[in-house]
């Protein structure tokens, strides 16, 4: 039924398009570059694993006007966090019917704001969100986010979002008695999941809630089943395309023919599609006899590398002196904040001959980067972002 090719991704065994025009370029500050022929391509190779289940992007991966632009175009569908992607998805021609409002913790205002403009599909945990949907968007179709206990991702999601088992179906039950429309369940496996087969664990927690939902009765239809779509940091990832089939596979066994399924990937579908030109600002050792050096970049944790908390996601650097001797670094940025180290408990291999001024290419960057930019913070621009 689904294709199983095994095909794994690596480093691409030449410059890509973005890094030849960062190196063709000349950049006054730290720079988000994407390529949306290769969100595209991406795109397609995800929707041809997935098969009928539907991509919903996970807009706040990477709001670019220019990726939602391309996306309508492409007939995905969108997974908005907010009224403000909402708004950016109407606005681009995405219809009310193709965007889902995925938070599970939403503003009344901003609920009524969906279910005036057309947008019938929410997301709850908790008694009290369905309830503040049921009196601003009364008779909506609903499904309830569920807690994963089991993830082998690299940065397996808290228990912020979701409820545990035992009150699954009670809130179906409360959804059906305010008058919604409860249709299915959600989960998310954990961002950058690397290997579909990492799913197993997760796909028989979810499916015993499911048997349980139907055998009392809810006639479920929809099953959401979130992102986790790796991107390559280092460590060969399956082919998008091999990856969503095999997913797809594994829910096949143990769901059968489900009449919905939707995907929402956001840094499988955005992230390879993005490099950040970067500038190392200092190299230095804090003694004599200090054995690494730390290396400090024009942009840190709190200008798009938000990602490096707990090193969860290993950023690939490319640089002039490649061919150089290498040894290991902390790698820092540069605000007045202590918490803004990268890279220290596992430090990242960089050319001993580093020196300020060098340029640096960080990889894998376009997704959850420029939506991370603080404004401002130390007096440091956002994220500059060029597409291309």
């Amino acid at each position: 039924m689904y294709a199983t090719a095994a095909a794994l991704v690596g480093r691409p065994a030449a410059p890509t398009r973005i890094e030849a025009f960062i190196r063709q370029t000349q950049f006054e500050r730290p720079t988000l570059v994407l390529d949306i022929n290769q969100v595209e391509a991406q795109y397609q190779a995800l929707a041809q694993g997935l098969g009928r289940a539907r991509v919903h992007y996970a807009v706040k991966a990477n709001p670019a006007r220019e990726i939602v632009e391309r996306l309508v175009r492409l007939g995905a569908h969108f997974d908005a966090a907010s009224r403000g992607e909402i708004e950016l998805c109407l606005s681009l021609g995405a219809a009310p019917e193709d965007i889902s409002f995925g938070n599970t913790v939403k503003r009344p205002a901003d609920i009524a704001f969906a279910y005036n403009v057309g947008i019938d599909l929410f997301a709850a945990d908790a008694e009290e969100e369905l309830e503040k949907i049921a009196e601003h968007a009364p008779g909506a179709r609903v499904y309830i986010r569920l807690i994963v206990d089991a993830s082998e991702a690299d940065w397996p999601l808290s228990r912020k979002f979701g409820c545990a088992r035992d009150k699954a179906l009670a809130l179906l039950g409360l959804a059906r008695e305010l008058g919604l429309d409860p249709v299915g369940f959600s989960f998310h496996v954990g961002s950058q999941t690397k290997r579909a087969e990492m799913w197993t664990a997760t796909l028989d927690q979810i499916a015993q809630i499911w048997a349980e939902a139907q055998a009392a009765g809810f006639g479920l239809t929809l099953l959401n089943i979130g992102g986790g779509f790796p991107a390559f940091y280092g460590e060969e990832v399956q082919h998008p395309t091999a990856y969503a089939a095999r997913v797809m596979e594994l829910i096949h066994d143990r769901f059968g023919e489900v009449p919905e399924i939707m995907a929402e990937p956001g840094r499988g579908l955005v992230a390879e599609a993005g490099m950040i030109a970067a500038e190392v600002l200092l190299v230095s050792r804090k003694s004599d006899n200090d054995l690494h050096r730390w290396v400090y970049l024009d942009i840190g944790k709190f200008s798009g590398l938000a990602e490096t908390m707990d090193e969860a996601i290993r950023y690939q650097f490319i640089t002039d002196r490649d061919h150089e001797a290498h040894g290991p670094c902390i790698l820092a940025g540069p605000s007045c904040d202590s918490a803004d180290v990268l890279y220290e408990k596992r430090m990242v291999d960089l050319p001993q001959g580093l020196k300020a001024g060098d340029r640096m290419i960080i990889r894998s960057c376009g997704a959850y980067t420029s939506s991370y930019s603080s404004v401002g913070f130390n007096g440091f621009p956002p994220l500059d972002v060029v597409v291309i």
